[in-house]
């Protein structure tokens, strides 16, 4: 159970300088192609691997060019999570593009257009009765 704990606090920890060294430690000009954002971080038990999860921001070139640029700094991120993590072995680094939020976007959009048709429906129906009854209600009192 502490394994897990250490884990989890660990890619805690990846999370929180990966995130800092997108703003301000990686120099590649690809990685400022698309807004990068880090979603989440998986290390393996054992602390050898870990993969970044990362949301790009953008169109599609621009994600290809700022994966790129991702891929071609992880040497460097690895070497500079080692220096601010002072672990014994730096986990190898590999980068993962997160689709989450793009397809939330899209589901989101779907959501909003059918919205729009239910209401132009309603619209064209023409006003409900304010009285909420039908007419086969009325006949049926007389």
């Amino acid at each position: 159970m502490a394994q897990s704990r250490r884990v989890e606090r660990v890619a805690a920890l990846i999370r929180r300088e990966v995130s800092e060294l997108l703003i301000s430690g990686i120099k590649d000009e690809r990685v400022q192609h698309g807004m990068v954002s880090v979603t989440s971080v998986e290390v393996a038990g054992d602390l050898q691997h870990c993969k970044i999860f990362v949301s790009i921001f953008g169109s599609s070139e621009d994600r290809e060019v700022a994966m790129a640029g991702l891929q071609a700094a992880s040497v460097y991120v690895k070497g500079e999570l080692g220096r601010r993590l002072k672990m014994r072995r730096t986990p190898e680094v590999v980068f993962v593009l997160d689709r989450g939020l793009e397809k939330g976007n899209t589901v989101l959009g779907l959501l909003q257009r059918l919205e729009a048709e239910r209401r132009e429906r309603g619209a064209d129906e023409g006003p409900a009765d304010p009285a909420g009854g039908t007419e086969t209600d009325s006949e049926t009192e007389v």
